[in-house]
C-alpha cells in the first residue's frame, strides 16, 4: 500500500519534514514525547496535585516498546516531524478493521503553533481512509481547536482518583480470569460497542496486563487491569450492569491510589461505582469521534482506545 503524502506547508517545509517513522526513530521520538507530555501535565496540573515528573527509565522503555509494537502492526500510521536530525513531533495512529484510532500524538512545546501539529494530523487522518475515527484529547486549546475543525465531535471526559474504601467493595460473582481463547468473542463485543475489534491489541495487552472477563451469554464483558499501577486500563461490556461488576473487580485489585479515566457522559455507570468507592471525581479532556458515537458501556485506554 502506498503511504499517504502529507500536504505541503511552505511556511515550514524548508526546516521541518513530515515522514513515516522507522524503528531507528524510536529513542528520539520517546525523548520528544517525554518533553511534550511533561509540559502538558504541568499546564493541566490541579493545585492539589503533585508537580509532574519526567518519566523514569522504565517508563521510557515501555513507551518505546509500545510504539514499536504499533510500528510493527500498522507502520503506515506512524509519523514523525523532523527538523535536521531532531524529532520535534510525532503522531501514532492505527487502523483496526473498520476503525481508526490515534494512539499518541505530540509536538515539542517550543515548536507548537507553527503548523507542525496540523501537518502531522493531516498525515495520520489520511491514513484513516474514510474510516470512523476515535481519539482521546487533552484540554489543550490548540489541540481541541484542531480536532473540532477537523470535524470531530468532542465528548467531555471525567476521571476519578483516590484510594478505594475497601469497606464499600461488594461481592461480585460470575467473573473469571481471561484466556487466549476469549479474544475471539471479545473482538465481537468490541465490534458491537465501538464498531470494530481490537484485533492484535488484545494479544499484546494480554502479555502485560491482567484480564478479567464475564463470559455468560447474556453478560459479556472484559476489563484489563494494570496491577503494577493499580488501575483499570480498558473495559467493554454488553450492558452497564456487567460493566459495573467488572469495574468493581478492578477496584478490588488496587492498592493505594488508583485512577479511573476516559469516562464520558454515556458511561455514568462508572461514576456511580467510583463515588460508591469514595473516589474523587474531576474533569479531564475529551473523547473525540468522527463518523461514530462515543462508545458505551466502555472505558477507553489512552493508547489502545
Amino acid at each position: 500500500m502506498r503511504a499517504p503524502r502529507p500536504p505541503r506547508d511552505h511556511a515550514c517545509m524548508d526546516s521541518v519534514r513530515i515522514r513515516l517513522m522507522s524503528r531507528d526513530d524510536l529513542p528520539a521520538a520517546e525523548r520528544a514525547a517525554a518533553v511534550a507530555f511533561l509540559e502538558g501535565d504541568r499546564l493541566s496540573r490541579r493545585v492539589s496535585e503533585p508537580e509532574p515528573e519526567p518519566p523514569t527509565a522504565e517508563e521510557s522503555r515501555r513507551w518505546i516498546e509500545l510504539v514499536g509494537y504499533f510500528l510493527s502492526v500498522d507502520p503506515a500510521g506512524c509519523w514523525i516531524a523532523e527538523e535536521g536530525r531532531d524529532v520535534v513531533g510525532f503522531a501514532i495512529s492505527q487502523n483496526r478493521g473498520a476503525l481508526w484510532y490515534l494512539a499518541t500524538y505530540g509536538v515539542l512545546p517550543g515548536r507548537q503553533g507553527k503548523g507542525i501539529g496540523r501537518r502531522l494530523m493531516d498525515a495520520v487522518l489520511d491514513h484513516a481512509g474514510g474510516r470512523p475515527v476515535l481519539l482521546s484529547s487533552t484540554v489543550h486549546p490548540a489541540a481541541t481547536r484542531r480536532y473540532r475543525l477537523a470535524g470531530f465531535t468532542l465528548h467531555p471526559q471525567m476521571r476519578m482518583v483516590g484510594t478505594v474504601d475497601r469497606s464499600t467493595l461488594p461481592a461480585v460473582r460470575g467473573l473469571r480470569e481471561g484466556r487466549d481463547d476469549d479474544l475471539e468473542w471479545m473482538d465481537r463485543l468490541d465490534t458491537a460497542v465501538r464498531g470494530a475489534g481490537h484485533g492484535p491489541d488484545h494479544a499484546h495487552m494480554l502479555e502485560t496486563l491482567r484480564l478479567v472477563v464475564s463470559d455468560a451469554s447474556d453478560r459479556r464483558g472484559y476489563v484489563y487491569i494494570d496491577e503494577r499501577r493499580g488501575r483499570p486500563e480498558l473495559l467493554a461490556a454488553d450492558r452497564p450492569e456487567t460493566a459495573q461488576n467488572l469495574l468493581w473487580e478492578a477496584l478490588a485489585s488496587t492498592r493505594g491510589d488508583t485512577l479511573v479515566n476516559c469516562i464520558t457522559t454515556g458511561n455514568h455507570w462508572a461514576v456511580d461505582v467510583g463515588l460508591a468507592a469514595r473516589l474523587d471525581i474531576g474533569q479531564e479532556g475529551y473523547i473525540a469521534v468522527r463518523g461514530m458515537p462515543a462508545p458505551a458501556p466502555y472505558l477507553a485506554s489512552g493508547h489502545y482506545l
